[in-house]
C-alpha cells in the first residue's frame, strides 16, 4: 500500500534559498520543516544584500582579466575583490578549481542567465500569490563604465546574456543621464537592461516564510543543527534548543545552509566545496527631502568598483559590493565600508551620508559559480546552496528545480513500494 500522507522533509537553513525551497515543496504536497538557528528568517546573508534581481549580472567570475585584478588588488585593502594571502588547503582547493573552470567561462555566464531569467516568473508571481510588499522596483538596471575598456567588456558579456535569452542595450552617456539624472560623473558608455527589477530581501524572505507557516510548513527557529545522518530510507537531524539535544527523524532532507553547507555536507558524506566570500553594504536613510530628490530610482551596477545600488521605498539608498576571501569572519571592516560611502558621496552628491547603517554577509560560492541542486550520495539527501552574489536573482528557479528532483525521488519511491 502506498503512503496516503506526503512524505516528510527537512530543509535546513532559513534565508531566501531555504525559504523558498519550502515553499517550492509545500506547493508539491510535501510535508515540510525547516530549521534556522536564529530566532527568525533571513537573518544573515539574506538580511542586507544589494538588492538586485539581475538576470544582467550573470556574469561568472571564472574569467583571466578578473584573476589578474585580483591579484593585483592583493595589497589594497579597500580593493573591490580582496584576498587574505594567509594561505589554507580549503582556500587552495577552491582557487584550484575556480582556475580550472574559466574554460566554463561563456557556458556557465549564459546559463545563469536562462535561470535568472526563469526565476523572475515564479518569484513575481509566489509576491502577487501571498500579497508580498518587498518595496520591488520594475525600473530595470543601468551598467555604467568609464572607460572604452570596460565598455567593450561589457558588450562581449551581452553576447552570452543574449546566449541565455537576456535583452539589454548599449546607452550613450546622454541616454544614461535620461534613464537616471541624478547620477553624476563621466562615463563612456552603459548597458540598461529594462526588464531587471529589485526590492528588499529581507522583507520578501520574511513575508514567504510567513505564507509557508500559513500553508503548513513547521519552522524550527533557534535550532541549531548539531549533527545529521542518513541511510536509503530516511534522515535524521539532531538540532539543540534551550540547551538541549533533539533527535527529529524526516523521510528526507534538502541542505539550504548557505557557507555552513559544506560542513553538513561532509557528515553526509557529500563534497560541496563551498568558499564564504564576504561581501559589505550599506544603507543610507533618505531623511531629508533633498536626498530623496538626489538618490537614483534607477538601479545602478559599476563594473569598476563591483557595486551595486538599490532604492528601497522612499527613504532608503542600498549600496553593496566587493569580495572579500577571507574565511569565515563577518566583521564588519572600516577600511571596507569607506570606499562605498565615498562611492555615494561622488555619484549622488545630493544625497546625505550622516545616517549609513553598514552590514557584511558570507556568499556561499562555489569554484565554477554555479549552485549545486539536486541529489547527494544518498537518495534522501538534497542540496540547494552555492549562489554566490546571485542567491536571491536565482532563489526561486534553483528551488522550483529541488523540488522537481525531491519529486522525482518521491515518485521513485512510491513505485518501489508499489511492487
Amino acid at each position: 500500500m502506498l503512503p496516503a500522507s506526503p512524505r516528510h522533509i527537512a530543509v535546513i537553513g532559513g534565508g531566501i534559498t531555504g525559504i523558498t525551497t519550502a515553499y517550492s515543496l509545500l506547493k508539491r504536497g510535501f510535508d515540510v520543516t525547516v530549521f534556522e538557528k536564529n530566532n527568525y528568517a533571513a537573518m544573515e546573508t539574506s538580511f542586507a544584500n544589494g538588492g538586485q534581481l539581475s538576470a544582467s549580472n550573470a556574469e561568472v567570475w571564472n574569467h583571466r582579466p578578473t584573476v589578474l585584478k585580483g591579484l593585483r588588488w592583493m595589497l589594497r585593502s579597500d580593493a573591490p575583490l580582496l584576498v587574505n594571502p594567509r594561505p589554507s588547503w580549503h582556500k587552495l582547493s577552491w582557487f584550484a578549481e575556480f582556475m580550472r573552470a574559466i574554460p566554463q567561462y561563456e557556458n556557465n555566464t549564459s546559463e545563469t542567465a536562462r535561470l535568472a531569467i526563469a526565476a523572475r516568473e515564479h518569484l513575481f508571481q509566489w509576491a502577487a500569490d501571498e500579497s508580498i510588499d518587498f518595496d520591488v522596483k520594475h525600473e530595470g538596471i543601468l551598467h555604467i563604465y568609464r572607460d572604452k575598456k570596460g565598455f567593450d567588456h561589457a558588450a562581449n558579456v551581452s553576447k552570452l546574456l543574449a546566449k541565455g535569452g537576456l535583452e539589454r542595450r548599449s546607452v550613450t552617456p546622454e541616454e544614461m543621464r535620461s534613464i537616471e539624472p541624478t547620477l553624476a560623473g563621466s562615463y563612456y558608455g552603459g548597458f540598461y537592461t529594462e526588464s531587471d527589477a529589485t526590492g528588499d530581501i529581507h522583507k520578501f524572505t520574511h513575508s514567504l516564510a510567513k505564507a509557508a507557516e500559513r500553508r503548513g510548513a513547521t519552522f524550527n527557529y533557534g535550532h541549531s543543527v548539531q549533527d545529521l545522518g542518513a541511510d536509503d530510507s530516511s534522515a535524521w537531524i539532531d538540532a539543540e534548543v534551550d540547551g538541549q539535544s533533539v533527535r527529529h527523524t524526516f523521510d528526507g532532507m534538502v541542505i539550504c545552509a548557505g557557507v555552513g553547507s559544506r560542513y553538513l555536507a561532509a557528515r553526509l558524506g557529500d563534497r560541496v566545496n563551498i568558499y564564504p566570500v564576504k561581501g559589505y553594504s550599506i544603507t543610507v536613510g533618505l531623511n531629508d527631502a533633498a536626498s530623496q530628490q538626489g538618490a537614483p530610482t534607477v538601479s545602478l551596477l559599476d563594473d569598476e568598483t563591483k557595486l551595486v545600488t538599490s532604492r528601497l521605498g522612499n527613504d532608503r539608498f542600498r549600496v553593496a559590493g566587493t569580495a572579500e576571501f577571507n574565511g569565515i569572519n563577518r566583521d564588519i571592516r572600516d577600511d571596507r565600508i569607506r570606499p562605498l560611502i565615498r562611492w555615494v558621496e561622488q555619484c549622488f552628491p545630493g544625497v546625505s551620508t550622516r545616517q549609513v547603517v553598514p552590514w557584511a554577509g558570507l556568499r556561499p560560492m562555489l569554484p565554477n559559480m554555479m549552485p549545486r541542486v539536486g541529489n547527494g550520495k544518498r537518495p534522501t539527501v538534497f542540496y540547494n546552496t552555492g549562489h554566490g552574489h546571485l542567491g536571491w536573482t536565482l532563489s526561486a528557479i534553483t528551488a522550483e528545480l529541488l523540488a522537481d528532483a525531491v519529486e522525482s525521488s518521491a515518485v521513485q519511491t512510491r513505485a518501489v513500494l508499489a511492487r
